[in-house]
Formats: C-alpha cells, sequence, structure tokens
C-alpha cells in the first residue's frame, strides 16, 4: 500500500504536479511584481503583471532567455516611441502611419528570426504602441511614460526570473540531458530496427519526419538552457555539434534504408544477401544500448567497438567483392554502394558518439573542430506578406480612429498590435487570435465583476492578492495547455491590462467595458485581415516554401564547400518544420512535402560527398579531357531537376549521370593499380551510382504532382 502511495506520487509530481507548481510559480510573480510596482508608487503596476504573464515559462532558462531579449526588445521600443513623438509631435496620422510602418517592419523581422529572436522583435513593436499611444496628443508626457514603462517592465521580468530560478527551480539544462538521452536510445533502437530491415516505407518516413522537430526544438532548448547555467553555456559549441553530427546520422541511416529498399525492389537478392552479414553485425554492435540509460561512458565503449568493425570493414568488404568479380559483375555498382554508404554511416555514427562522451569531459576534441552554426531560412515572400498583413490590420484600425475620434481607439489600436505580434509565428493566427478574442472577451466580463464587486469591498494588498490568485490561476491554466493557451493568453493579458488595480483605482466601468470591446473587436479585425490579407496558408506561398526546400539542392551543387554540409542540414531542416507548421499532419500534400524533404538530403549529401572526393581527386583532370564537364553537367542538371521537377529534367539528370559515371570507370581503369587514386574513383562512383538510384526510384517525386 506504502509503495503504491509512493508511485502514485512520483507519478504525479512528473505530471500534473509540473502544472500546478507552474501555475503556483506565475501568480506568485505576478502579485510580486504588482505589489513591487505599487510600493514604487509607478503610474501602472497592471504592466508589470502584464510583463510576467507574457514572459513566465515552465523553465528557468527559458524565462531568463525572453527577460533578455524582452529587455533588448522594450529598449528599442522605447526608443522608436521617443524618435517618432519626436518627429511628428500632434500630427496623429503621420505618428500613426510611422507606428504601423514600425509594427509592420518589426513583426515581419520576428517571422524572419525566430526562437526568441522572435520575442526581441515582437517586444520592440508593441512596446512602442503601448508608450506612444496612449500619448499621441501628449508629446510632453511622451518621455515619462516612456520611464516609467521601462521601469513596470523590468520589475516584471526581475520577478519572474527570480520566482523562477529561486523557488523550486526546473533546468532546462536537466531537461535538455534527459532529452538527448532519449533521442539517442529511440535513434538507436530504430538504428537497429533499419539495420535488420525490419522497417516498412511509412513508419520510416514518419520517424524522420519527427526528427525533424526533435532536431530544430534541440536546437531551439540549447540556446536557452546556455542562459542559465554556465557550464552549459561552455558546451554550446559542442552541443550545437553534437545536434548537426545526429543530423548526419540520420540522413546515412535514410540513404542506407533507402538504397536496400531499392536494391528488394530491383531483386538484387545476391547483394542483399552478401551485405545482410555486416548490417546484422552492426546491428548487434548497437542493439545493447537500446534498452537503458546511456551516458559517456557508455557511448565511449560503443565508440571503441565501432571503431573496430569500421577499420576491418573495408577488407572484409572486399573479399565479399571477389567472387562477384567473375559471377555477377553487375552487382558491384550496388555492392560497393552499399558499401560505401555503410562505412560512411558507421563514421559519422562514430564521430558522433565521440562528440556524446566528449560531453561530461574537460578534454573535448570537438571544441578543437570549427564552430558550428545552426542555419534558419525563411522565404522572403512570407516575411513581405507578414509586413503587409500587419500593416494593413493596424493601419485600418488607426484610420478608423482618427476619422471616427473613437475614444477607445487607442485601445483597439493596441490590442491589434498585441494580437499581430503574438499571432506572427503560430501555423494558424486566425484560429488563434479568434481564441484570444474570447479569452479578452471573458476578461473583460470577469474585469467587470472584479471592478464592481470586489474591489470597493476589500481592503488591503493581502486581500487583494486572495482574490486576484484564483483568477489569474485559472488563466494560467487554460494558457499552459496546447489546445487553449489562446484562451488563456487572451485572457490573462487582457485581465491586466484591462481590471488590474493601480495605485490610485478609478471606478470606472464603463470605460473597461468599452475598452474590452474595443479590444475584442481588435482581435477579430486581426482574425479577418490573417483570414484574406495574405494568409499564411496560401497555397502559392507554401508552394514557395517547398521551392526553398527543393533549391537546397542548388546549395549543395554551388556553395563553397568549407561548412556546406552544416548549412545544408539545418536549413533543409528548418524549412520542413516551417512546412509541418503549415501543414495538416497525414495529409497529402505534408507526405508530398516529407518526400522532397528525405529526397533532397539523400541527393544534397551524396552531392557534397561527391564534391569533396572530386576535389581531392584533383589528378583526374590530367587523364580525362571530360573529367571537370561531366561531374558539372551532373550538379547542373541536378540543380535544374529539383528547381522544375519534371520527367523531361530528371531524364536529362540521369543521363548526365550516367555520362559521369562512364567517364569515371574510365579514370578507374587507368589508376587502377594505385590504391589511394583507386579507392578515391571508387567512392565517386558510388557517389553517382546513389544519385542515379534515387532518380530511378519509383517512389521518388520527381514529376509527381
Amino acid at each position: 500500500m506504502l509503495r503504491a502511495i509512493t508511485d502514485a506520487s512520483e507519478e504525479w509530481a512528473t505530471t500534473d504536479g509540473l502544472v500546478w507548481l507552474h501555475l503556483f510559480k506565475t501568480v506568485m510573480a505576478a502579485l510580486l511584481a504588482l505589489g513591487i510596482a505599487m510600493l514604487l508608487e509607478l503610474q501602472q503596476p497592471r504592466t508589470a503583471m502584464t510583463t510576467v504573464f507574457v514572459l513566465m515559462q515552465p523553465f528557468s532558462g527559458m524565462v531568463l532567455a525572453k527577460s533578455f531579449y524582452r529587455i533588448v526588445g522594450t529598449f528599442v521600443g522605447m526608443l522608436a516611441a521617443l524618435l517618432l513623438g519626436a518627429l511628428f509631435a500632434q500630427q496623429p496620422e503621420l505618428y500613426m502611419l510611422g507606428i504601423t510602418a514600425w509594427m509592420g517592419a518589426c513583426v515581419a523581422a520576428a517571422v524572419r528570426y525566430r526562437h526568441f529572436r522572435w520575442y526581441g522583435f515582437v517586444l520592440a513593436g508593441y512596446t512602442a504602441a503601448l508608450i506612444g499611444i496612449p500619448t499621441v496628443m501628449e508629446p510632453n508626457g511622451l518621455f515619462l511614460a516612456a520611464l516609467t514603462r521601462a521601469a513596470e517592465v523590468a520589475i516584471g521580468i526581475i520577478c519572474s526570473a527570480a520566482v523562477s530560478a529561486l523557488i523550486v527551480p526546473r533546468r532546462s539544462s536537466l531537461a535538455l540531458q534527459n532529452a538527448l538521452q532519449l533521442r539517442h536510445l529511440d535513434f538507436t533502437a530504430f538504428a537497429v530496427k533499419v539495420l535488420d530491415g525490419a522497417v516498412e516505407r511509412g513508419t520510416s518516413e514518419r520517424y524522420f519526419a519527427d526528427l525533424v522537430d526533435e532536431v530544430v526544438g534541440f536546437e531551439a532548448t540549447r540556446a536557452f538552457a546556455a542562459f542559465e547555467d554556465p557550464g552549459m553555456r561552455s558546451r554550446s559549441q559542442v552541443l550545437a555539434r553534437l545536434n548537426h553530427e545526429f543530423m548526419d546520422v540520420c540522413a546515412r541511416l535514410h540513404a542506407l534504408h533507402q538504397l536496400r529498399k531499392r536494391l528488394r525492389d530491383n531483386q538484387s537478392i545476391l547483394v542483399l544477401q552478401s551485405t545482410t552479414p555486416y548490417f546484422r553485425e552492426l546491428s548487434r554492435l548497437l542493439v545493447a544500448h537500446t534498452e537503458r540509460r546511456f551516458d559517456s561512458s557508455d557511448a565511449a565503449r560503443i565508440a571503441i567497438r565501432l571503431k573496430s568493425f569500421q577499420a576491418t570493414l573495408p577488407a572484409r568488404m572486399r573479399a565479399t567483392r571477389r567472387p562477384l568479380e567473375s559471377s555477377e559483375p553487375r552487382c558491384l555498382p550496388d555492392f560497393d554502394t552499399a558499401g560505401e554508404l555503410l562505412y560512411r554511416f558507421v563514421g559519422e555514427f562514430i564521430r558522433y558518439i565521440d562528440t556524446y562522451a566528449s560531453l561530461e569531459t574537460n578534454n573535448n576534441p570537438a571544441r578543437e573542430r570549427p564552430p558550428v552554426r545552426y542555419a534558419s531560412r525563411t522565404n522572403g515572400f512570407v516575411v513581405a506578406c507578414t509586413f503587409a498583413r500587419t500593416a494593413v490590420v493596424v493601419g485600418s484600425i488607426s484610420g478608423f480612429w482618427i476619422a471616427t475620434n473613437w475614444p477607445s481607439g487607442g485601445m483597439a489600436v493596441i490590442g491589434a498590435a498585441l494580437t499581430c505580434a503574438l499571432t506572427s509565428s503560430a501555423p494558424n493566427p486566425v484560429k488563434l487570435a479568434l481564441q484570444m478574442s474570447v479569452g479578452a472577451a471573458c476578461a473583460t466580463i470577469v474585469g467587470y465583476l472584479v471592478t464592481c464587486y470586489v474591489y470597493p469591498v476589500i481592503d488591503g494588498f493581502p486581500l487583494l492578492c486572495v482574490m486576484l490568485a484564483p483568477v489569474l490561476a485559472a488563466g494560467t491554466f487554460l494558457a499552459s495547455r496546447a489546445k487553449t493557451s489562446g484562451y488563456g493568453v487572451g485572457f490573462t493579458v487582457f485581465f491586466c491590462l484591462l481590471a488590474a488595480p493601480d495605485n490610485v483605482v478609478v471606478y470606472a466601468p464603463d470605460l473597461l467595458i468599452n475598452n474590452g470591446i474595443a479590444i475584442v473587436v481588435s482581435m477579430l479585425v486581426t482574425a479577418v485581415g490573417a483570414a484574406i490579407v495574405f494568409p499564411v496558408q496560401m497555397p502559392w506561398l507554401i508552394a514557395r516554401i517547398e521551392g526553398d526546400l527543393r533549391s537546397q539542392i542548388t546549395l549543395a551543387c554551388t556553395a563553397p564547400l568549407t561548412g556546406l554540409a552544416q548549412r545544408f542540414q539545418s536549413s533543409t531542416h528548418d524549412l520542413m518544420h516551417q512546412l509541418r507548421m503549415l501543414l495538416p499532419r497525414r495529409s497529402r500534400r505534408h507526405r508530398y512535402a516529407l518526400r522532397w524533404m528525405l529526397v533532397t538530403l539523400e541527393v544534397g549529401h551524396a552531392v557534397i560527398d561527391l564534391r569533396a572526393d572530386a576535389e581531392r581527386a584533383a589528378y583526374a583532370t590530367q587523364l580525362h579531357t571530360r573529367w571537370n564537364p561531366s561531374l558539372d553537367r551532373v550538379t547542373r542538371e541536378l540543380a535544374r531537376l529539383f528547381e522544375r521537377p519534371d520527367k523531361a529534367n530528371a531524364q536529362r539528370a540521369q543521363i548526365a549521370v550516367r555520362a559521369a559515371m562512364r567517364v569515371v570507370q574510365q579514370v578507374l581503369d587507368a589508376v587502377h593499380t594505385d590504391r589511394e587514386k583507386r579507392h578515391d574513383q571508387q567512392r565517386i562512383l558510388s557517389c553517382l551510382h546513389f544519385i542515379r538510384t534515387t532518380l530511378l526510384d519509383k517512389d521518388a517525386p520527381f514529376g509527381a504532382r
């Protein structure tokens, strides 16, 4: 009985208990910020409360990261408000035009620079609106309003960071370490299945699609873990390299899986039988590490075994190859390609394991390698459409305010600015804006009840906290749930803006209702604008992102080789992550984009390997006049095929690859007696053969629409 109670308590502590902890810390930080702002007699303590609710996160590193970018964004927004106020004093039309352009530029930049940098740009935009709009006709009060706003925001930041870091802190670094272990164990178990040939195509595609989110999420977690832990900050570059090497291993594993699938489809039974023992041996080396925790000592042990396997693999593969040379010479390209891919996969896995093993040691070989940069990429049309959508929404409401002299028009503009900013990174901004409008409407109703029936009958700050805590906790609970986050954000943020108490409480329920109606209307206008003014899910806009994904092959074919693999991998995963955010899961369009991502990774890696191997084999230009032209034609035709995929371009690419293979084979015959040069040409030939099998794959998306 005691054991059952203990197990139930531990399960609650790791599930629902974490939710209650987050609620307690958020409400405590908000009330603490409110109390300090009141004690300092700041003009609007509600701003400090609002800061807490838009800042608080479950992990302390996330709070610290958002705090940093919020400080920067608030400072830049304050400067923008002061500059616009100085340029357009008592000129509301020009001032609102400047605010509209500034908001559009900041939200567009937030879409371009995602993760926590997004928050800095968003804050720079709507901070200028929050400071400047209430004082648009009172330029003398603009500077004081800017300083007061900065002080109130600073209090909210300090309270959020202090509560998150000091009261039962949840460390992002620990979550990152656990994620590393779970990711490695899951991947190793999947790799064992792939090597054993026990994975179906649909299963493998779903797994590699989920890996996209893991890779992008890991990069974001690594960024904010560095804010809370000096150890993580010193190992941040090693973790970045580990993430990059994990992407490489995944790409090699997918290439192996695809090659074996094509061998089965082409009835290459002899090649499958000849290579299966090596795949099974590698599978047995990995299988012992799939059912328990994985640490640096485990990584060191498995690295030793893999290095031994890799050292003996070429000689054993050559011994298996000799009988095929006389009996089945047509099988040699498939056999050589399988052996080369297996060797490269083991090599990538060893590099990944070595980096993993060195995470907890000071003697880290990854520190001596060139730094790794995660390259994110956003389509220019997406950025431009975001700017236009924000400018139209904010500009329309601003114009209506000025034309009608609407008393609550300023609050409507602020609501539109906040909604445009907070929904800019959402995959479905219309849905989020509608949810926030419902939350704001509820906040207006609850705020009216609190203003009319609670504030008049209580006295003192402790009783105020007791009365506000349940209301704030309810909104925070909704915000912590993925399906109801919009309702919770709309409720908590706008309850604070509309009904949170100031140092001098003004009993004006009519003003509260009017402001609440203005905010709800502005959110509905924002939802309409997001639905009709360049909506993010427009087919042509998604097609642009898909085109960017395919154009990664052009990057692989033409960019300088230094650091190319890193840029290619990270930007390809980043683009696919954007598509996964926009496209419904398990839809035909999502499967189509996923197939393009996987074939882009296959061909891109092979092209980068081909270019690197060809650069090392520069001597071949003296042996064959068609060496450089044939390889250049391959990269040119591949880039054309991925930019304009159709059957005609696919056939031209196949012809170019076959022609290059003939040239490489002739050079191979000429240098056959030189072992090193022979190996160079065999590697190049394997790359070309793998590209050819990809182009001939009946499941490849070339020409499919």
